[in-house]
């Protein structure tokens, strides 16, 4: 039983600790190049390079911070089903990864009014 719920842990983590490593990772650097297989790939993000870069450490800030506020409150949830059933700790850790993917999609909405804001429609700095 404590082996599951071990693995249930590292798996509610996941999303989290990616969202603090890409968080980290896009507040310091942007993808080289824009392209269409890895980043922050919207229709605005990829207008020009000034775009991409403002996208990428918007999102990236926005990421490391939610993360920090889930990466405790997730293990904090499954403390509670520690030596629960096998069913209980499966069901609740997949109910704290389906809210996990709340604010890891809904950061889009903020960073793509902070481009609208930021930038004209076709990539020029307001």
């Amino acid at each position: 039983m404590i082996g599951f719920w071990i693995f249930m842990l590292i798996m509610v983590l996941l999303i989290p600790g990616t969202m603090l490593g890409f968080g980290i990772l896009f507040t310091k650097k942007a993808p080289n190049n824009i392209n269409f297989v890895f980043g922050y790939r919207t229709a605005r993000s990829m207008k020009n390079k000034n775009t991409w870069n403002f996208a990428h450490k918007y999102i990236g800030r926005l990421w490391k911070i939610l993360a920090l506020i889930m990466l405790p409150l997730s293990v904090i949830a499954m403390l509670f089903v520690l030596g629960s059933d096998v069913d209980t700790v499966g069901t609740v850790g997949g109910i704290i990864v389906m809210i996990q993917l709340i604010p890891m999609v809904a950061a889009i909405f903020p960073t793509e009014r902070a481009l609208k804001k930021n930038f004209d429609e076709f990539g020029r700095k307001r």
